[in-house]
């Protein structure tokens, strides 16, 4: 029941009430004790998180190792937590632990119940590891997949563990309902139930895998085919992060939202809300949300058309609470529009518009690593002037805290200044990161500093023991755009596989030249990326000084001259990874 509900028919009950924040339950303090949990049951073996207080442990290795070196049947004693196991079809006419004893330790069991009862050890001993340092409880479910072992451990609880020997599976799936079953709760658990007439996993096992390929097709046939006898091929990803990130609130009917000011305010708390997880993730993990989506609950007021649900609705993420908050909104009206196809809808409305709300929520995924070798572009600069800041300020305080750059997709994000673990990823999706930095560099030394009769920005890069050429020349002295960044349509122009010789000279604020050494030999050593100026962002540019926003639309958008080079619309974008010693 309803808290509310529980206390009309209980009024003397006692209810213990969560955190609340931003007029909703704050579920911090139970997703950071889950994490806790999380760390002691990854000891064992490979870990899946699976949702806030769900969690797969795949303990094949530590099951075969004790099978091997220590198997149940030689124990001299076996703890009393794992004698209170549940094991599924075994004899109960004499007393639990008894019978938990007697088939642990049987000496002719077949190796599959064998390393059921080792993990049935292993697990207890894990579940009083977590009591003990964490002083939460938990139940467990011990199978040989995934399917079968989620199913088990919601059997008994709480504080209990529950195994499924393999001659137990049948038993198990003939008198579970159809809609119990994981993926079998929506529409394809009803076709099920309408269709074929089956109502629990077991009646499945009355149709040919032929027939229900033919009905489903191929890849759900067979897949309903193999549930049905308890056969599931789902490995346990190594995986102690979430997938992703969400914040909901439900409105039930008397409470439902009919005013879109109300939905904003609704919005603008769970948005925030959520921009505080995703950076927090950014921070300490080094991850980056890529997709944000919103989800609701809505009913029309006057239309017998009650089983249209609303649609999902998905944009990129931008970092930035403001950012999520109008993106967030804008998702809010597409959708409503769309659910109301033809009719005509007052979004802005009162309460007779038409529609409620009943639940809203958004959500942060498809959450990446930041790619290996992506640091900031930051340590490559350095201002001219004495009042500028230093670069370990810039990157490490004012930079990181206060303007996300872009994410790999091309919307705004926040990235972390530390490597992380290797992910697959295009070289577009580093420079979009890297070209970010560029831009915040200037955007910071643009508070500290005057950039009147200043020249290029180039002026604040600089480079070990060599200093950049603030152009090229080639040998027919045409003035081309910096070496570091040229809108030139050929690939990896100044990569390491470069035939072309270039000759390299540079200036002075005369116009001299400064006799600098040549850096041909420097970038050809250097990584060279791509980038597609059709996905730079001109709002970026338009927040750079004026002086450095003629000279990089220079760069994007070169006037037509006579010339028999060849121009595209990617930028060679340079950036020079670091290396850990």
């Amino acid at each position: 029941m309803r808290g509310d509900e529980a206390k009309k028919v209980c009024p003397q009950i006692h209810l213990v009430q969560v955190p609340v924040a931003r007029n909703k339950a704050d579920l911090n303090l139970y997703r950071n004790a889950g994490s806790e949990v999380v760390s002691i049951l990854a000891r064992k073996g490979r870990c899946e998180r699976a949702s806030i207080d769900e969690v797969y442990l795949d303990i094949t290795d530590a099951a075969e190792t004790m099978l091997s070196e220590n198997p149940p049947e030689i124990l001299e004693s076996i703890d009393d937590e794992v004698l209170k196991s549940h094991i599924l079809g075994i004899n109960e006419d004499r007393s639990k632990g008894e019978n938990v004893r007697e088939w642990l330790c049987r000496s002719d069991a077949d190796r599959r119940d064998k390393l059921l009862a080792c993990g049935a050890i292993i697990v207890a001993d894990l579940r009083m590891q977590v009591l003990k340092e964490t002083e939460f409880t938990c139940s467990a479910g011990i199978a040989h997949n995934k399917m079968l072992a989620k199913l088990a451990s919601a059997m008994n609880k709480p504080a209990q563990q529950t195994v499924v020997p393999f001659s137990s599976v049948k038993g198990l799936l003939a008198t579970l309902p159809i809609k119990k079953m994981k993926q079998l709760g929506g529409k394809l658990g009803a076709s099920l139930q309408s269709d074929l007439g089956a109502n629990t996993v077991g009646d499945l096992l009355q149709f040919t895998e032929e027939m229900l390929q033919e009905r489903y097709g191929i890849n759900t046939g067979t897949w309903l085919w193999n549930i049905a006898r308890g056969i599931s091929g789902d490995e346990v990803q190594g995986r102690l992060l979430p997938k992703s990130h969400g914040c909901g609130k439900t409105f039930p009917s008397q409470q439902a939202l009919r005013k879109i000011t109300s939905v904003e305010r609704w919005l603008n708390d769970l948005c925030e809300e959520l921009s505080e997880r995703i950076q927090s993730d950014l921070d300490q993990n080094r991850r980056i949300a890529q997709t944000l989506t919103l989800h609701a609950r809505v009913y029309k007021t006057n239309d017998s058309d009650l089983h249209k649900k609303f649609p999902s609705k998905s944009c990129p993420l931008r970092y930035g609470t403001v950012k999520i908050q109008e993106d967030a909104l804008k998702l809010f009206e597409s959708g409503l529009r769309e659910f109301f196809g033809s009719q005509r809808v007052e979004i802005q409305g009162n309460q007779k518009n038409g529609w409620g709300v009943t639940a809203l929520s958004v959500s942060a995924s498809k959450i990446l690593d930041i790619p290996p070798g992506t640091c900031s572009i930051l340590r490559f600069f350095q201002g001219c002037e004495s009042s500028s800041s230093s670069p370990k300020e810039a990157g490490n305080e004012n930079i990181q805290e206060n303007v996300p750059p872009f994410s790999p997709s091309g919307s705004e994000s926040s990235l972390g200044q530390n490597q992380a673990k290797p992910q697959k990823g295009s070289r577009r999706e580093e420079s979009g990161i890297n070209c970010a930095k560029l831009v915040l560099n200037c955007e910071q030394t643009r508070e500290s500093q005057d950039y009147k009769g200043k020249g290029s920005i180039l002026r604040f890069f600089k480079v070990s023991n060599s200093s950049c050429s603030s152009s090229k020349q080639v040998d027919d002295g045409t003035t081309q755009a910096p070496l570091w960044m040229t809108p030139s349509g050929t690939k990896n122009c100044l990569g390491s596989n470069q035939a072309q010789e270039l000759k390299v000279s540079s200036q002075d604020d005369t116009g001299n030249n400064s006799g600098r050494p040549s850096l041909v030999k420097d970038l050809q050593r250097r990584p060279t990326w791509n980038y597609n100026i059709d996905e730079i962002d001109p709002s970026v540019i338009d927040e750079l000084p004026p002086e450095i926003q003629q000279e990089i639309r220079g760069w994007l958008h070169p006037p037509k001259r006579a010339s028999t080079a060849k121009h595209g619309s990617s930028i060679a974008h340079y950036f020079l990874p670091t290396k850990k010693a």
